[in-house]
């Protein structure tokens, strides 16, 4: 596993949790060198979330914290020691780009505005997430992903009309809004060797849901259109059968359509029976919207495919071209043979955890993506950083015994 990053972009992370640190996973996942500051003793509160691996609760052990830092280095330092100070302005003389995900008001409370440090690298180009953004009546409002998803509109969305809404189970937001700031980031970057001048990103994790790639746009836009807001969907599709199915070993999809009545009859041949297409209960569009008809259908269809497995099924939807997919458990992701096939699943070594399996990169690229090392120990690579800079090790002992690293 080669430890050495491809490229020459150094990249300070001052980040926690999700959001931040996912948008360095994703620029050190790619070859930059990023090197991740944490606090002295207790470091990213990530690491004390689980999952554990083994059950296990222990501050290297953290899957997500493992998850979302592969390929970084790490340090600690107190930021809010003037010698800690100090030493971040020193490696911020020789970074690309910085990115925090602190409250707005903590990089000026600690003389580390962008303001600040421009004077010292002029390029420097520094990525600020925060919940709400830099400015603006919100900017100090804590947030947590719930808060983030109803304020953002989706959680509206989501749900039964009749009942109350509801949010999407994970980090949704924080990871598109890590994403987005990676991109950002390197944009700025560009722009760096474009004009020779930094610039200083203000991305807000509300507003990255609004412009996201979910339903989100769909409801802007009709409202922006028509004035009313579109009512909350509570089925998935129309015509037979229902798109979600059961079969013998889990859930599948298969795509149906009052529109493309064609996927009917595609339907009644996958499981051997064409003729359904012009029995007089199934034979016109008014039938697939009756609750009766639709039961009816339902149990011979389910008679079918509760006798298949969702791979068949999904297998077979797809010979006779309907749009069909198991519903996959993260055991059938591992095992799927066309991600094996296509190298997508990364495998690397942690001293405290030993072999782990990771997502790979989301496309290929004749600049192969790689985990090249896992997740940093809690301060594991002062020794080489600070010796960088001309520390000497008894140096990095006494920083370490003042409680400044």
């Amino acid at each position: 596993m080669c430890e050495q990053a491809p490229c020459h972009i150094r990249i300070l992370d001052l980040t926690h949790y999700v959001a931040g640190p996912y948008c360095t996973k994703m620029l050190a996942d790619y070859g930059a060198e990023v090197i991740k500051v944490e606090k002295p003793g207790g470091g990213d509160p990530t690491r004390r979330l689980g999952p554990f691996t083994n059950d296990e609760p222990d501050s290297e052990r953290s899957g997500l914290f493992l998850h979302l830092n592969t390929n970084k280095k790490g340090i600690t330092l107190n930021l809010k020691s003037d010698t800690g100070r100090k030493i971040f302005k020193e490696l911020i003389k020789e970074s690309d780009i910085l990115v925090e995900n602190f409250e707005p008001r903590v990089m000026p409370s600690l003389d580390l505005s962008y303001e600040v440090l421009r004077e010292i690298n002029p390029k420097l180009v520094m990525t600020s997430i925060s919940n709400f953004g830099q400015h603006g009546p919100y900017r100090n409002f804590k947030a947590s992903e719930l808060v983030l998803y109803g304020m953002g509109h989706a959680m509206h969305s989501s749900g039964l009309s009749d009942r109350e809404p509801l949010k999407m189970w994970g980090y949704v937001n924080q990871f598109y809004a890590g994403m987005v700031a990676a991109t950002a980031s390197l944009i700025a970057l560009f722009g760096v060797e474009a004009n020779g001048v930094g610039d200083h990103l203000d991305i807000s994790i509300q507003e990255t849901e609004l412009t996201s790639v979910d339903r989100i746009i769909y409801y802007l836009l009709s409202y922006q259109y028509t004035g009313k807001t579109a009512p909350r969907e509570e089925a998935l599709g129309w015509g037979l059968p229902y798109p979600i199915g059961i079969a013998k070993d889990g859930f599948f999809f298969i795509g149906t359509s009052m529109i493309n009545w064609n996927y009917f009859s595609k339907v009644c041949q996958i499981m051997g029976e064409p003729e359904l297409v012009n029995d007089p209960r199934f034979s016109s569009r008014e039938s697939h919207m009756d609750p009766q008809r639709r039961d009816e259908f339902e149990a011979i269809w389910m008679s079918w495919t509760t006798q298949q497995s969702k791979q068949d099924i999904f297998l077979t939807g797809q010979k006779a071209r309907v749009i069909t997919t198991p519903i996959n458990s993260v055991e059938d992701l591992i095992r799927d043979p066309h991600l094996k096939e296509r190298g997508f699943w990364q495998e690397a070594e942690h001293p405290s955890v030993g072999k782990l399996m990771y997502p790979g990169a989301p496309f290929k690229a004749k600049t192969q993506w790689q985990i090249r090392k896992p997740a940093p120990l809690l301060g594991q690579h002062n020794k080489e950083v600070f010796g960088a800079l001309g520390y000497t090790t008894q140096d990095v002992v006494k920083l370490g015994e003042a409680g400044i690293i």
